[in-house]
């Protein structure tokens, strides 16, 4: 297997506060370095491992680039949660900025965008996506048990998105489990209506009692326009369909923030969708791009190439938002999905799989409670153990080298179905229980041991080389594409938008070995 972890985190000051100056030079330029750049805003870190196929490996990587970040930042933590810090004034959030390339002009402004639309703060919410992929080898074994009707690279991109489907279905593990958001600041809803019938522990914190992740709620990372849109992953050519039509499809009430008023720029477009990233899924199908290449275009070059989970809160027990037996137990929940009959969506599907999810999101811990399985009610632990003892037969293949680690992994997951308390959310739930402290109050509190365990991690020398080179090497590369921008930037954005109707369907042709 290949794994690869995008990890976000807010830079705070030393009280705790939103960090609000400018991405720090020292980490080099967001638009061009490879590791470490910004999502929505400048405050909004975000790190990107390269691919590996060992897990310790993985997690040292994306350690060593949180270590080199701290060391660098003048004064300055990360903020080890999901939900936001207290943010006095949501006008104060710095969007992130690329320079003045076209390129880093349409980033921003698509990040302007999603301002006028959703608001600065939901913006700013923390996340951790996985991407996963599997060998090339398992996918010629596996082809060579299929019908082999079609070519491999049609039933590689078949498979993966029979992947989705199944993880669709069972997304509402992941909250349950990893979910890690059940409480947030009362800040962050000053300014939103909300049905949901929050209670209160300290002065300010918000909480449901069994909720798992307020993150993924209607409060959260959602994004209610898209609720039109019909996206299907029943197969590539219908889901780039899908994609095309969203891109394309004019929204009424974006039309009202208008695109260009009185000489400025407000957002790309006025469709129900700017760019394709702003789809909002737990899920995505994905390929490399090439430069210029679009992520739809790049998925009807070649087919899938990976997948990314987008269902992770950060881990407020790890300094680096993840830890290893998160990661095993992606790895087995991934194959099961994988490898599991995976029949294609019923009409009446989507609303099933959508209730499952927001009950679990907002109470999951909560005993007794029941979902719904192909339209017949289960208890949410039943179903949950079937589920484990299906990935124990995977564990089993997976420790053949002799380890253990993935029985261990499984292990430590189902102690958690068996009593909510040990899942994250149950375990933040517990510790302000325990304080009747605000949430804000214990995070700061997390966020300066780990500042301090970050601070004096000992970076190999050709490690911390390494990140100074890129830092300089990004910063090289992003002036030298602002030497070279020389279109208007209106004629820039016409040019990329020009050909949004013209992704073609998957090419009918075998990838080489």
């Amino acid at each position: 297997m290949q794994r690869g972890i995008e990890r976000e985190a807010l830079r705070i000051g030393a009280s705790g506060s939103l960090a609000t100056d400018a991405h720090p030079i020292a980490l080099g330029a967001a638009l061009t370095h490879s590791r470490i750049t910004t999502d929505y805003s400048e405050s909004l870190l975000e790190f990107i491992t390269p691919v590996f196929s060992d897990v310790d490996d993985l997690l040292e990587d994306l350690t060593y680039t949180h270590a080199f970040t701290v060391q660098n930042l003048p004064q300055q933590g990360l903020w080890p949660v999901s939900m936001p810090c207290y943010v006095p004034d949501v006008n104060q959030i710095p969007i992130a900025k690329y320079g003045s390339s076209n390129s880093g002009q349409m980033k921003s402004l698509y990040r302007k965008g999603l301002t006028y639309r959703y608001g600065a703060q939901m913006q700013i919410i923390s996340g951790v996506h996985f991407n996963f992929s599997v060998s090339q080898s398992l996918w010629d074994n596996l082809y060579l048990l299929s019908d082999q009707l079609g070519s491999k690279t049609d039933f590689i991109s078949e498979s993966y998105l029979g992947l989705i489907r199944n993880y669709r279905r069972l997304v509402w593990v992941l909250p349950y489990l990893f979910g890690a958001s059940p409480a947030l600041c009362s800040s962050f809803i000053k300014d939103q209506q909300t049905d949901i019938e929050f209670e209160k522990i300290g002065k300010g914190t918000l909480y449901l009692p069994y909720a798992t992740s307020l993150r993924m709620s209607d409060l959260g990372y959602t994004n209610k326009e898209q609720d039109k849109l019909s996206i299907s992953y029943d197969s590539l050519d219908k889901f780039l369909e899908g994609m095309q039509n969203a891109i394309n499809m004019p929204s009424s009430n974006f039309e009202k923030i208008g695109v260009k008023v009185d000489g400025e720029f407000r957002q790309l477009n006025a469709n129900v969708l700017q760019i394709e990233n702003e789809f909002y899924s737990p899920i995505r199908a994905k390929r490399v791009t090439l430069d210029g290449e679009k992520p739809s275009q790049a998925l009807a070059r070649a087919g899938v190439e990976y997948i990314e989970v987008r269902a992770l809160d950060v881990n407020p027990y790890s300094a680096i938002g993840i830890e290893a037996s998160q990661v095993r137990f992606l790895d087995m929940f991934l194959l099961y999905c994988l490898l599991s009959d995976s029949p294609l969506s019923a009409e009446d599907e989507e609303a099933e799989i959508s209730a499952n999810l927001n009950r679990v999101i907002l109470e999951g811990r909560k005993p007794g409670l029941e979902l719904s399985n192909n339209g017949h009610s289960v208890l949410m632990t039943d179903w949950m153990k079937q589920i484990f003892s299906s990935l124990s037969s995977i564990a089993e293949l997976l420790d053949s080298d002799g380890e253990n680690h993935y029985r261990q992994a499984l292990d430590t997951w189902l102690a958690a179905v068996k009593n909510p308390d040990l899942t994250l959310s149950g375990r933040v739930m517990s510790n302000l229980q325990e304080s009747q402290s605000d949430h804000g109050l214990w995070v700061k509190s997390l966020a300066k041991q780990y500042h301090k365990m970050l601070s004096e991690y000992e970076l190999p020398e050709q490690v911390s080389s390494r990140y100074r080179q890129a830092a300089l090497d990004s910063l090289s590369k992003q002036a030298k594409m602002e030497a070279e921008s020389t279109q208007s930037f209106e004629a820039f954005l016409e040019d990329y938008f020009q050909d949004e109707t013209q992704v073609k369907s998957v090419p009918k042709v075998a990838i080489p070995s």
